[in-house]
């Protein structure tokens, strides 16, 4: 028996898929038999005497279900090719792309004055409505993530003429008092750094959406990451012992290699300080919400930014109330964006440049999986249990929480397009008809806490400069300035990493009124380690409108993390938290070309010429700076 096709159809409906293959479906060659799960493949003919004869040789083409997707695999019987075997390969490859090809979700506009959200979704999202009615908030949640997915649609549809919510005016402002050096629209990545700067005496105001505190994502960092904020005096030690709620002994990476050659299987990565402490997002912001207030600063919440009028002297800003709808203005120095993917601001900024990659991510907040199923002791950092479904490869991340909590998320790597800009909806209906598929439980037994989920950013950097971060007295930070790791996309770790650095820029710019958008663009976290690694995530989605094999992209996790598997486990940690050297980096590269002769074929594939030669030219980068530091290094000695 040898397998000769491996196929994935994107379509949950795997009964419409095996009626086509058993009724309609006409192979140009061999007779059809039908089997319980699809077809047999037979040459009849006649013999010399009349009497058939059936050939040695036949195949054996049948349908599977798993990730809400149909896969397909057919299979030789026999010693000797079944005739015309390329052919019909060809044939019913074309055949299924022509009946089942991709289909992208759509969003409609709601009228929730008349309905719940909840009647609105539930004939095409019925498994997302049942669970989230189970959550406490669960109404204003869907809420949030319907508006979440509204706002990241109408973003990249309208790349080339994005919104304007950013106007110079000019002239100097009658206003010349400044209620606030700066102020912050965002209040999650937004109030770290506001109590940052607070810290260092300036007044600050921070602007959120949502209530002050209430967070769509949960966040994991290390003890190393950590420090920085306890090294910037913003966080004592035992401060941050008390926003812990678990600090798990190890994390695994395993992605499925099933269907992988024997050389593209890999064991199991362990990494123990790779997002090994889960933080009480809730306890943590508002920490940072006292310091802000006993530092003079202000907060306002429930509070939804309009629009920003720049003049000479400062940055004039249009908010409303969501409490009430009434408007009102604010008046500072400088403003920063951390409102994430959702910032029309960013939009503004880049246009067509502003992401190159989302990651659509949605999950929950559980208890009551059993610990025969899970050890709270342990954490998923990237896990996955099925090849490509329906044009995305799905990836988990399991991290243990306070007391017998699970955060589970579930993801894909996506390329930004207004064809198919990536479903929040979508995906929490995958979520919820496959975590059993996961992890066994059954979902009706499990206490559904809160949601989470949000779009989070990439940008696939060549340059210092290739994406701006400012205007005239306007910054952006966090995931609106693509401020997150190519690997494990965290916007909270990789902030913190660059804290430091960014908060020692902009007090020397806020000192010496460096506010121009030529000077604020030099705050920036580029790191040419960081930028080299963004061809990574590339290999990590398939293209829209392209099929692939759907073993591929888990071949390619495999390539890479079983050589970090079996390399020091110093290695893994540098190189998954954005610190890799050159030599490291250089070696992995070099290691996975001999382990793997066609990945670099595999990666052309799905990023194109261009952008490897784009990525060609982030290498000279990391390559240079190499060298520079390297000099440096030696005549400092």
């Amino acid at each position: 028996m040898q397998e000769i096709l491996y196929l994935e159809i994107p379509t949950p409906h795997i009964d419409i898929v095996s009626n086509w293959l058993q009724d309609k479906w006409t192979p140009h060659v061999g007779q059809k038999m039908i089997t319980p799960q699809g077809i047999r493949l037979q040459v009849i003919s006649n013999s010399i005497l009349t009497r058939l004869t059936i050939s040695e040789t036949e195949l054996s083409i049948f349908l599977w279900s798993v990730q809400r997707t149909t896969y397909l695999k057919m299979f030789r019987w026999g010693k000797k090719p079944f005739p015309s075997e390329r052919n019909i390969c060809h044939q019913l490859t074309k055949d299924i792309q022509q009946v089942f090809p991709p289909q992208y979700s759509q969003i409609y506009d709601l009228d929730l004055s008349k309905t719940s959200i909840f009647e609105s979704l539930e004939d095409n999202y019925p498994q997302t409505v049942h669970f989230f009615r189970k959550m406490p908030q669960g109404e204003t949640d869907l809420q949030r993530v319907y508006w979440w997915e509204k706002r990241w649609r109408e973003g990249v549809r309208n790349l080339q003429k994005p919104k304007q919510v950013i106007f110079d005016c000019q002239k100097s402002s009658k206003e010349t008092m400044m209620a606030y050096d700066l102020i912050y629209v965002g209040g999650a990545l937004g109030a770290i750094h506001a109590a940052v700067m607070a810290q260092l005496g300036y007044q600050v105001l921070v602007v959120e959406r949502l209530a002050f505190g209430r967070m769509n994502r949960e966040w994991n960092i290390s003890r190393s990451e950590f420090q920085t904020l306890i090294d910037l005096g913003l966080f004592t030690p035992e401060e941050f012992e008390s926003i812990i709620v678990r600090e798990y002994v190890d994390g695994f990476n395993k992605f499925f290699d099933g269907n992988n050659p024997l050389h593209l299987k890999a064991k199991v990565l362990h990494t123990p300080t790779v997002l090994n402490i889960a933080i009480d997002t809730t306890k943590f912001l508002n920490l940072c919400g006292k310091k802000i207030l006993k530092l003079g600063g202000k907060i306002l919440d429930k509070t939804e930014f309009i629009r920003a009028d720049i003049d000479t002297d400062g940055v004039t800003i249009q908010l409303v109330d969501l409490n009430n709808r009434t408007s009102q203005q604010v008046r500072g120095k400088l403003l920063i964006d951390a409102m994430g993917t959702a910032s029309p601001i960013a939009w503004q900024m880049n246009g067509k440049q502003t992401f190159n990659s989302v990651c659509p991510t949605v999950g929950a907040v559980v208890e009551g999986l059993s610990p025969k199923v899970w050890n709270s002791k342990y954490g998923d950092v990237l896990n996955s249990h099925g090849d490509i479904s329906r044009g995305r490869q799905l990836i988990w991340e399991l991290f243990p929480g306070k007391g017998d909590e699970l955060t589970i998320y579930l993801f894909h790597y996506h390329q930004v397009n207004s064809e198919n800009p990536g479903s929040l909806l979508e995906m929490y209906e995958d979520f919820f008809n496959i975590l059993p598929e996961y992890r066994r439980c059954d979902l009706e037994k499990l206490v559904w806490k809160k949601p989470t989920f949000g779009y989070i950013p990439g940008h696939f950097s060549v340059g210092k400069r290739d994406r701006q971060v400012a205007f005239e007295r306007v910054l952006s930070i966090g995931d609106a300035a693509s401020l997150q790791s190519p690997l494990i996309f965290t916007g909270f770790g990789s902030l913190v990493r660059n804290l430091g650095s960014l908060t020692r820029s902009l007090d020397v710019a806020l000192k010496n009124n460096c506010l121009t958008a030529k000077d604020l663009n030099e705050i920036r976290a580029y790191q040419s380690n960081v930028a080299v690694t963004w061809l990574f995530s590339k290999g990590m989605m398939v293209p829209t409108g392209k099929t692939l094999p759907p073993q591929r992209i888990n071949a390619v996790l495999n390539t890479f993390f079983g050589l970090l598997a079996d390399s020091p486990t110093e290695v893994a940690d540098t190189f998954i938290k954005d610190k890799t050297t050159w030599i490291i980096f250089s070696q992995l590269a070099l290691k996975a070309a001999r382990k793997n002769p066609m990945l670099l074929y595999w990666i052309w594939e799905m990023a194109g010429t261009q952008d490897l030669l784009r990525w060609l030219r982030s290498y000279l980068d990391f390559t240079l700076d190499a060298l520079k530091n390297l000099w440096s290094r030696n005549k400092h000695q």
